[in-house]
């Protein structure tokens, strides 16, 4: 059996069992601002941005109501067996290809290369699990489908069942270094309570002097207390680039029901 038809095999069989699996898991990285948060019903950027228009008119898209239910039952760390090429940021499920839209004026955080960082991951329904992080090599192009020959081989950080705060799994990390201009940040929740995995494309720009990091990824480190402003009360402000220019953009955050 071929690579491609094998892997097709294997995210059909994937998606069949995700019917059946369980309702109402849902999460989105929001710090950095995934293309899943940025184009979801909570955001002010659903109607502004061109890319989550593109995206919210792809045919049969499940953007922007269910922006925080890209996941993938089954999959059991075989991501690069079960994910296409080209389908990355879609999880390759129907309802999502909008995401895989190869453009590059997504919504993006600018993120200083060798900083440290607090992710925040939205999760609407607690879960239990762990969260790899990887990074595009340099000379990564935005106008091209994000392929896993994209992303760098080892994450840059992981960390298992992060504590949740103000309604988002946070952990801090250190961004990767000898990176400048757009980059993609990928993001795969694997939980271990149930056979989901979600998956999250984050645009980023690198901007400023790198600072010094780690050769090796290490876990992350976890807050110890609730901090900063709570999605469900405020709004986070973001450094985002749309047609080539960098602007602050007001991400509402209104309270979402959960289901």
């Amino acid at each position: 059996m071929g690579g491609r038809a094998g892997a097709g095999l294997l995210l059909a069989a994937a998606l069949l069992a995700g019917l059946a699996g369980p309702a109402g898991a849902h999460g989105a990285l929001e710090s950095p601002l995934s293309r899943a948060a940025a184009c979801g019903a909570d955001s002010s950027l659903t109607a502004k941005a061109a890319a989550c228009r593109a995206a919210a008119k792809v045919r049969g898209s499940a953007i922007p109501g269910e922006w925080d239910n890209l996941r993938v039952a089954n999959v059991a760390g075989r991501d690069r067996a079960v994910i296409p090429d080209g389908k990355l940021c879609s999880g390759g499920l129907p309802g999502f290809r909008g995401l895989d839209l190869a453009r590059a004026d997504w919504p993006a955080t600018t993120l200083k290369p060798g900083a440290r960082h607090t992710f925040k991951y939205r999760g609407t329904i607690a879960h239990r699990g762990a969260f790899r992080l990887y990074v595009t090599k340099p000379g990564y192009d935005p106008a091209k489908p994000l392929k896993w020959a994209d992303l760098e081989r080892k994450p840059f950080v992981k960390v298992t069942d992060p504590k949740l705060v103000d309604g988002s799994y946070t952990f801090t990390g250190r961004l990767p270094s000898g990176r400048t201009g757009r980059h993609l940040i990928y993001t795969i929740w694997q939980n271990s309570d149930t056979p989901d995995t979600y998956y999250s494309c984050s645009d980023v720009i690198f901007s400023g002097r790198a600072t010094s990091a780690p050769a090796r990824p290490v876990a992350a480190s976890q807050p110890a207390g609730g901090s900063g402003l709570p999605w469900p009360a405020g709004v986070a402000i973001l450094l985002v680039a749309g047609a080539g220019t960098a602007g602050a953009i007001a991400v509402r955050a209104g309270r979402r029901r959960l289901r």
